[in-house]
């Protein structure tokens, strides 16, 4: 990711709509589950740490990260361990079994996809589960996702046969952020035109909070049910 998008993304990751739409469905998703009392916990490639304080919730928690400068503010954050690491290696916390492991917007940054699917499903316990969020629709491809370095935005079908070829098996698969779609489309026409500044990252706080109660309706639909298109993807995987 570019120095500047990662500088204001750590900056905003608290507040921005976005971010806190995310962590609200993959809340949502992880009460689900059914975890142990004190659930190990792994969030893989954790950035800065935005989503640690929510993962503590259900657990003790790791996370390990590639980038250095992510890393040092991650390791800041009280009662978590973070190490350095990568996918699909190498992955730290060797001989640790995850009840939990998150992986939040990673797997669209990775060029080998399905090794580390595969590497991250060894390293979960028995009934573990891996609760997984990438950007969907490639339609939607645009200078965004060329600053912050993906490799793809996925379909659904996609993601499914990425988790399918590592090994392991989808327990829930859906789309999400419906309701911001037509939104999200006249943006990626903007950039397009236009170009895609970072500077425009956080919006004022009237449509921040717009943005995110807009969001917040999916709720009725996530985890009960399934929505057939969105911005994102949200699956929980586990072992075959």
């Amino acid at each position: 990711m570019d120095r500047d998008a990662f500088a204001l993304m750590a900056q905003s990751e608290r507040d921005h709509w976005w971010f806190r739409g995310r962590r609200f469905f993959i809340e949502r998703a992880i009460r689900t589950l059914a975890l142990p009392a004190n659930a190990r916990v792994l969030d893989a490639g954790c950035g800065s740490g935005g989503n640690l304080p929510l993962l503590a919730q259900f657990g003790s928690v790791w996370g390990f990260e590639y980038d250095a400068d992510a890393r040092a503010v991650a390791a800041t954050l009280p009662g978590v361990t973070i190490d350095g690491g990568a996918l699909p290696s190498p992955i730290p916390f060797e001989g640790v079994a995850f009840d939990l492991i998150g992986l939040f917007d990673v797997l669209e940054h990775l060029e080998e996809p399905v090794p580390s699917l595969s590497a991250l499903g060894k390293r979960l316990s028995p009934n573990g589960a891996l609760v997984i969020t990438v950007p969907a629709l490639p339609a939607l491809w645009g200078p965004h996702d060329e600053t912050h370095h993906h490799y793809r935005r996925y379909t659904a079908a996609t993601l499914r046969a990425h988790v399918l070829e590592a090994g392991l098996q989808v327990e829930y698969l859906t789309y999400m952020n419906t309701v911001l779609l037509p939104i999200a489309v006249l943006q990626r026409l903007k950039e397009r035109l236009f170009g895609y500044h970072v500077d425009a990252l956080m919006p004022s706080p009237f449509v921040n909070q717009l943005l995110f109660r807009l969001w917040r309706l999916e709720r009725f639909f996530i985890p009960s049910g399934r929505l057939p298109i969105g911005l994102s993807l949200l699956a929980v995987v586990r072992k075959r």
